[in-house]
């Protein structure tokens, strides 16, 4: 099946003006175009573009994501760079979601507190809560006095 670039902004949920973008920017170079120099996208341009929308998702710059699509388009001679940049980019990842989960640690504890001083009517709470405190000390640090 082919798709007009409104039908696959559509598909894909993105803007025309993003796919005409991302072209622009060579992310695209597989896509062909109709002979009124419409640009014509197969269903494996719409593979490509998931591809280019899970590695921007994951923070990676486009000009990365232009190195991977011209490793590609290069050949088995890239195989191990290909690798090597997933493996890289899973890195990332991976201390971004441990970022992100002492995060939430924070939250839910602020959470909790919160709870507890509306129930209690005061934010003077951690003087009668000691597991409060003491899971405020876990997250945070030694408490200051």
């Amino acid at each position: 099946m082919e798709y007009s670039i409104g039908q696959a902004a559509k598909k894909m949920g993105l803007t025309v003006h993003t796919l005409r973008y991302y072209d622009k920017e060579g992310l695209l170079p597989f896509v062909k175009k109709s002979a009124s120099g419409l640009r014509v996208f197969s269903e494996e341009d719409i593979d490509w573009l998931v591809i280019i929308e899970c590695l921007k998702g994951t923070g990676m710059h486009l000009k990365d994501i232009k190195q991977y699509i011209d490793w590609c388009r290069e050949g088995d001679a890239t195989l191990g760079k290909r690798l090597e940049m997933f493996k890289r980019q899973k890195a990332k990842i991976e201390e971004q979601m441990a970022q992100l989960q002492r995060h939430m640690e924070k939250i839910n504890y602020k959470i909790a507190y919160y709870t507890e001083a509306v129930a209690f009517g005061s934010i003077d709470i951690l003087k009668r809560n000691r597991c409060l405190a003491a899971e405020k000390e876990r997250i945070f640090g030694p408490l200051k006095k």
